[in-house]
């Protein structure tokens, strides 16, 4: 049997219970201005922020210059603008793509792996067109490119490749060198379908038409390099190229410029007496011997240390260093 409750147990349970159901629920609310964002750890992302701005940075100049390139190619205004960077699977990169597609693998030593540059077809019908003589208009059609416009785009592409190479150079010297061409994006398997990998999309508009660029880079191939995408490395690299640039246009503007040189055998100290009786056939005693160096000016500068002698039948000197390593010894 049971065991029955005293009335003075019963009151204690209603009273537990009637305190219970007066008691507010507290629930603390979000900070004003932050938003929740959902993080999914199978796909976290690989590349930080500061790494997406310098990839920004290294397109947005190679689609600047593949701007200029293809309108001299082409012979038409062809404007290239960075659209996204973006870091995502290479499954869901591949569903992206369209079929039959213009697609070429590449690698880019000395990064590891390979890398994959693909032109929509509205874009490759359209380059077609433009380089047999055509307009430029906007051709929509679904088929494999024949023969003859697959060499066209190769022509087209090794240009491509050759300014995606100098973009690089700002960071790293890599070699960009195509290793494939594929009509179906299925049948390339560059990464294992989960793999991160980062795709720049450009939009390129060229008289009528607007069609779309994709480069995809898989994060196997940047890991190498990965520490030298920070901002601060670029800002290093930028100004080391500028310095370049400045010193060979000095080395272009000052290369034909005419300097008169001279050359100082010796000196001697005389008094105006002495100067003003000099005359011809006089003998002055040198202060130093025909085997020492002397000093070349450049426009009365002194410049160099030579050793002074006679070149066939014309005096000469034999340059053994600059001035300032003998003045500082």
């Amino acid at each position: 049997m049971g065991k029955i409750l005293s009335q003075d147990e019963i009151d204690a349970l209603l009273t537990t219970v009637s305190a219970g159901e007066e008691e507010e629920v507290i629930r603390e609310e979000p900070a004003a201005g932050r938003s929740a964002v959902a993080y999914d750890f199978k796909h976290p992302n690989r590349v930080s922020k500061d790494q997406i701005r310098t990839l920004e940075n290294i397109h947005d100049n190679f689609g600047g210059h593949l701007g200029s390139v293809m309108s001299g190619l082409f012979r038409a205004v062809v404007d290239i603008d960075l659209m996204s960077v973006d870091q995502i699977t290479y499954s869901e990169f591949i569903m992206s793509l369209v079929s039959p597609s213009c697609t070429y693998t590449f690698e880019i030593a000395p990064m590891e792996g390979l890398c994959i540059l693909d032109f929509n077809p509205l874009l490759t019908f359209a380059f077609v067109e433009r380089i047999f003589g055509g307009a430029g208009k906007q051709i929509e059609t679904e088929r494999e490119l024949t023969g003859i416009e697959r060499a066209v785009m190769e022509r087209t592409t090794k240009r491509v490749f050759q300014e995606l190479g100098k973009a690089w150079t700002r960071i790293i010297d890599v070699n960009v060198k195509p290793t494939g061409f594929e009509t179906n994006p299925q049948f390339i398997q560059i990464v294992p379908p989960g793999e991160t990998v980062i795709v720049i999309t450009f939009q390129i508009k060229m008289l009528e038409t607007t069609g779309i660029l994709t480069i995809c880079y898989p994060y196997v191939t940047l890991e190498s390099v990965a520490g030298k995408l920070s901002g601060q490395s670029w800002i290093d690299a930028t100004q080391k190229r500028i310095s370049d640039e400045d010193r060979h246009a000095n080395r272009e503007n000052l290369g034909g410029v005419r300097a008169d040189i001279s050359m100082i055998l010796s000196e001697m100290e005389l008094t105006i007496r002495e100067f003003l009786a000099i005359k011809r056939g006089d003998v002055l005693q040198l202060s130093k011997t025909p085997d020492q160096p002397v000093v070349v000016k450049v426009r009365d500068w002194p410049k160099f240390i030579a050793r002074p002698g006679i070149v066939g039948k014309k005096r000469g000197f034999q340059v053994i260093g600059e001035y300032d390593e003998f003045a500082n010894v």
